[in-house]
């Protein structure tokens, strides 16, 4: 069986959990869901993806600043 691998996603666009496993195993990204945990625990489960951003703000326990990181971040939820 041939696997197709992801190096992008399309906002409104409906993948598998086993696509979106594909995309994060070989893009530098953050996979957000409304799934949780469980987001590969179906592998043939859909979702959408809804937004994209090119990075956030994260806070630093370390020395309390926050900083934005700029990680492409996407945004899923099943359907």
């Amino acid at each position: 069986m041939n696997t197709k691998r992801l190096s992008e996603v399309e906002v409104g666009r409906n993948y598998t959990a086993k696509e979106l496993d594909s995309f994060v195993s070989t893009t530098d990204v953050v996979l957000i869901s409304n799934n949780e945990s469980q987001l590969f625990s179906e592998p043939e489960r859909e979702y959408k993806v809804t937004q994209s951003f090119n990075g956030f703000f994260e806070h630093s326990s370390e020395d309390g600043e926050k900083y934005f990181r700029e990680k492409k971040t996407v945004v899923v939820e099943k359907v």
